[in-house]
């Protein structure tokens, strides 16, 4: 395909709706008898004289997702073997003691990572996203913003417009965890952040089947970074993993739009449920986020966190209790999960021990509701 061709198909691929975007993007050249699908590609090497020239650096495999993610995010995007070998390819772009802005509440294994480099001697101001005056504060002098939002698990949302625009007028690097949305609900790069990052482990994938992350940018001297961290670092996702995740996603736009509708209706109910003590998912009108998320998001997610009436052992239960609903981690698959966050012991301590996430999933709802509401009634009888 000519520069000229090529040029053509992109332009075509953006005047679509993201529905048909996730769908049409990275295919292979429409020419007689050629494959629908982009193949698994299995090489180690290549002929000289191309552009990849080994297989650390590329493969058609990598590309056709990476295009496809793009079209999403609207930037272009890299691909690595994890959503934590992403997130630590965008901290080496940063300077070895680097003043990091970053959410109080977040992924554990961000929370990991900020430790590491405070160890390392970095400075991390930790903040509460949705206080916007506390994040604005905290970005003077700073060198990166790490914005997760909402975040994982307490449903906070940031105002990224606002965060972003001022952080970009004090020349802070932007960076956001766009796992727990995708680009089907909001645009970071749009917003200006300089990074957005995605598990697509989760969402993207969304079969519980492969880990793998991204990140998409719209700066060139950032994404040759980028690749030469993944290239000489090793941090390569397999092809078979990468073939995977392209046949995930197109069904992404299908398959979020039933978790999302599950989801709003089991925060409804959940909301009145005499076993819950509170419910927080930025989908209810009644949440302090409400208005703030619907202001720049087009939806509001699969993902909900209950605290549950009776302490950490109620919510173990609870959570042992289900029958449909797995008691397991991760998020973003077909299936609906849940579990008390602090299980884990690198959960943040200001995250409530009795805390819930329901990763919701594409079930019938009334199957998850009866399932849902017999656990927590049978724990704290």
């Amino acid at each position: 395909m000519n520069q000229d061709d090529r040029k053509s198909e992109l332009e075509f691929l953006n005047s679509l709706s993201q529905a048909s975007r996730v769908v049409a993007a990275g295919r292979p050249e429409r020419t007689p008898d050629a494959a629908l699908n982009t193949p698994i590609e299995l090489t180690s090497t290549f002929t000289a004289g191309g552009e990849v020239g080994y297989g650390r650096f590329g493969n058609q495999s990598w590309r056709a997702l990476e295009e496809a993610i793009s079209t999403l995010e609207n930037g272009k995007t890299l691909i690595f073997p994890s959503g934590m070998s992403a997130i630590n390819a965008i901290f080496k772009l940063l300077p070895a003691n680097a003043c990091i802005v970053a959410s109080k509440n977040g992924y554990t294994g961000t929370m990991n990572i900020l430790r590491q480099l405070e160890a390392a001697g970095a400075k991390v101001r930790y903040v509460d996203v949705s206080d916007t005056d506390e994040v604005l504060t905290a970005l003077s002098g700073a060198n990166f913003a790490w914005i997760e939002s909402p975040t994982n698990p307490a449903l906070e949302v940031c105002d990224l417009p606002t965060v972003i625009n001022a952080a970009k007028k004090a020349g802070v690097l932007v960076g956001v965890d766009n796992t727990f949305s995708t680009g089907l609900i909001q645009k970071p790069l749009e917003l200006g952040a300089d990074l957005s990052m995605n598990s697509v482990t989760k969402f993207i994938s969304g079969h519980s089947d492969i880990l793998m992350g991204s990140v998409s940018t719209n700066s060139e001297e950032h994404l040759l970074k980028l690749a030469d961290i993944r290239k000489f670092g090793g941090a390569i996702p397999g092809p078979f993993e990468a073939w995977l995740a392209l046949r995930g996603m197109r069904t992404l736009s299908l398959r979020l739009a039933k978790a999302q509708e599950n989801a709003m209706e089991l925060a409804k109910r959940l909301a009145t449920h005499p076993n819950v003590e509170r419910v927080r998912y930025p989908g209810l009108p009644t949440d302090p986020h409400h208005e703030r998320a619907k202001s720049f998001m087009s939806g509001f997610g699969a993902v909900l966190s209950i605290d549950v009436k009776g302490g950490a052992d109620v919510a173990d239960k609870a959570c042992a209790s289900s029958k449909l609903v797995t008691y397991a981690t991760s998020l973003g698959g077909v299936e609906t999960l849940w579990e008390r966050r602090h299980r884990w012991g690198s959960e943040s301590p200001t995250i409530p021990v009795n805390l819930v996430r329901i990763a919701v999933g594409i079930e019938d709802v009334e199957d998850l509701w009866a399932d849902i509401d017999q656990a927590l009634r049978k724990a704290s009888a």
